[in-house]
């Protein structure tokens, strides 16, 4: 069975259908990858499948729970979120930001220090402990706020499955972080944990993904292998724009240009 089982879900706010009858599913060591255009339902989907937004037909479970009957400080040990947007004005250090993800833990202070460090250094991040946070750059700061949801799910054996949400997680990077944000996803989905993420450049979702869903009106169009999935008459059709598909000369993953 997958760690996470969405099924049948539906969402609608003031009379508008967001979602509309989607399922899908992300095993533990998954990445998934979620894509379509703006206004499409994917931050909806991730704000359904954290309990942010409730379904009015449908269901979403977590290890086979229902997400919203388990108790909200186990939940916040199993799955852990990055929103498009994370505000902070306080004058925090890095190092205090990525702190923050330990509240729901109870494993000590050391224990928790040395979980920021690593987090920290798998994003790059470390040389930023000290740094105020709001004298970051926009880009420094979304891999700090990665750091910090890494470090909320990071051990194993703090939960009975771990699920990681990400929309949009490459915003404001540069292509050499973007790429290595995504490796280091992949390296942490590596560890056993689920990976079920929002991204707009389908060729980085192709690459590194183990699975692509397309929505479109809040619909699932396809879904499974990047290969199978990425093709040019579907994204003709969903971005309503002309590409060519090439594969990437050393992996063979696709690769979209456009026209």
């Amino acid at each position: 069975m997958s760690l996470l089982e969405v099924t049948g879900v539906g969402v609608a706010l003031a009379g508008t259908s967001l979602l509309n009858n989607v399922s899908l599913n992300v095993g533990r060591g998954q990445v998934v990858s979620v894509i379509g255009p703006n206004g499409a339902g994917k931050t909806t989907l991730l704000r359904a499948i954290a309990n942010d937004l409730q379904p009015h037909c449908g269901m979403v479970e977590l290890a086979g729970q229902v997400v919203a009957s388990i108790e909200p400080r186990r939940r916040a040990r199993q799955m852990a979120v990055l929103t498009q947007h994370n505000a902070l004005d306080f004058s925090f250090t890095g190092f205090e930001v990525v702190s923050l993800a330990r509240g729901p833990h109870s494993t000590g202070a050391a224990m928790d220090r040395r979980i920021c460090r690593e987090a920290m250094e798998a994003m790059d991040v470390a040389h930023l402990s000290e740094r105020l946070y709001p004298t970051l750059s926009g880009g420094e700061q979304q891999r700090l706020q990665l750091a910090r949801v890494l470090a909320q799910i990071w051990r194993a054996e703090d939960a009975d499955g771990r699920l990681l949400l990400l929309d949009e997680p490459v915003t404001s990077l540069d292509i050499g972080h973007q790429h290595q944000l995504m490796r280091a996803i992949k390296t942490f989905a590596a560890t056993g944990v689920a990976v079920l993420m929002t991204v707009h450049d389908m060729t980085l979702a192709a690459h590194y993904s183990d699975t692509v869903v397309v929505l479109n009106y809040g619909r699932c169009l396809a879904s499974g292998r990047p290969e199978a999935v990425l093709t040019e008459s579907l994204i003709n059709d969903v971005f309503a724009t002309q590409v060519s598909i090439v594969p990437h000369p050393q992996t063979g993953k696709p690769v979209i240009v456009g026209c």
